[in-house]
């Protein structure tokens, strides 16, 4: 059995289903915020879930907005620091859609710790 490699800082497009309330539902692009030794071992794989800029007018403390320059995606993509899961690896696909530098990740850590008061 071949263990697929997920990385801190890489962006993949998920099913989050099945969910429950205003947890966000469907496929999304979410961006990996555990660490790589943690991503190597058979657990979970910690993110912080997206949705595409156009869905979001205004700018929040609790979300990053990062370009297609930034990310690799087609598309701005808004990363909501609240919304946090720690999912399956055999929900990922085996190959990152993007992936952000280690300027825009700190700013994305710089939300989550917003968010969680840390």
């Amino acid at each position: 059995m071949t263990t697929k490699e997920i990385h801190r800082g890489e962006i993949y497009f998920v099913d989050l289903n099945p969910t429950q309330g205003r947890e966000q539902a469907g496929q999304r692009p979410v961006l990996v915020l555990s660490i790589d030794a943690i991503n190597k071992l058979p657990l979970v794989v910690t993110v912080v879930v997206g949705t595409k800029g156009a869905n979001i007018s205004r700018d929040y403390p609790t979300n990053i907005r990062i370009s297609p320059a930034e990310s690799g995606l087609s598309l701005e993509t808004v990363f909501m620091g609240f919304q946090i899961r720690s999912l399956d690896p055999s929900r990922f696909p085996d190959a990152p859609a993007g992936k952000i530098s280690d300027s825009v990740l700190e700013k994305v850590e710089n939300v989550v710790r917003y968010c969680l008061g840390l």
